[in-house]
């Protein structure tokens, strides 16, 4: 029996990543764990540009489909569906192919977390008291911890409620916490290769991909989660959503909508290739023909 192998495909958004790793995953006898903040959900799927119904049907997919669209994803949720994919793998003598554009869960769990402290209900009832005055909670911690806080705004209130519930638990400095108790990978001997996309050529097909999804029915979707979920979770403050909001109250028309969703993408994924190309150590970083070419010595 061959040994389960691991690799990751990451790369801006609408590079041609998923087609990839659906290319590699059907060739190697892959399973496919997607790692995007928007495929996880269900009912969103336009939106998401998550994989076909019959792509889906020709590679078993974790990571897609998992959440209501009022929950919260994390990177919690994607080491469950690693934890899963992981045990399929094994079980049925399967390699298991990484892929999606939000890159920091997958960074997180190349590198590890650090284990929390499990807190107490007194611990919970008081940070929920002090979390009112944020400011306040701020300073307290920048008392405590000077090296932590420099790092986190004073308006942030989901780093700062994280480090007081350590803190309240614990009684030490986040940072002290931290050192105790270093982040264990979750993931492990995960090759990671870049695909990397000419800027005109990626504009073009973020231009054709958004009117695509114009086409198929975007306006629609948007619509219908608003009317079931509203516009708090933040699953509805994606690119691609909000727009569709704006036109759905008047505030542009369709043409603007489809432009601004175009440059929106752009933006994202220009961040996204800075992020990918320098947090990661990478395997390779090329076209889609030089990385199947790598994967094959990888996978095969």
């Amino acid at each position: 029996m061959s040994v389960m192998k691991t690799l990751a495909i990451i790369g801006s958004t609408a590079s041609g990543k998923s087609d990839l790793a659906l290319t590699l995953a059907q060739r190697y006898n892959g399973i496919i764990l997607s790692i995007d903040s928007l495929s996880i959900y269900k009912e969103i799927d336009i939106a998401s540009a998550k994989p076909t119904k019959n792509e889906l049907s020709c590679v078993k997919h974790f990571g897609i489909d998992c959440l209501k669209p009022d929950e919260n994803a994390s990177v919690i949720t994607f080491i469950e569906e690693y934890r899963r994919i992981q045990h399929q793998a094994v079980a049925e003598n399967k390699n298991i192919i990484i892929v999606g554009g939000s890159s920091f869960y997958l960074k997180s769990m190349i590198e590890g977390l650090s284990q929390i402290p499990i807190y107490s209900p007194s611990t919970l009832q008081k940070a929920k008291e002090m979390i009112v005055d944020l400011a306040e909670c701020h300073r307290v911690l920048r008392d405590a911890d000077p090296i932590t806080m420099e790092k986190i705004a004073s308006s942030d209130a989901y780093r700062i409620e994280k480090m007081l519930l350590i803190y309240l638990e614990t009684q030490t400095a986040p940072s002290d916490w931290f050192r105790a108790h270093p982040p264990s990978p979750i993931i492990t001997e995960c090759p990671v290769l870049h695909l990397d996309i000419e800027r005109s050529l990626l504009r073009e097909r973020i231009a054709l991909r958004t009117q695509k999804m114009v086409t198929m029915g975007l306006i629609d979707e948007v619509a219908e989660l608003e009317r079931q979920y509203g516009r708090m979770p933040n699953s509805m403050k994606a690119i691609g959503i909000v727009e569709a909001l704006d036109y759905l109250d008047g505030k542009i028309t369709k043409t603007e909508m489809t432009e601004r969703i175009t440059t929106h993408t752009a933006q994202l994924a220009k961040r996204q290739q800075t992020f990918n190309t320098h947090q990661f150590a990478l395997t390779a970083n090329g076209s889609a023909n030089v990385l199947e070419t790598i994967a094959e010595t990888i996978l095969k």
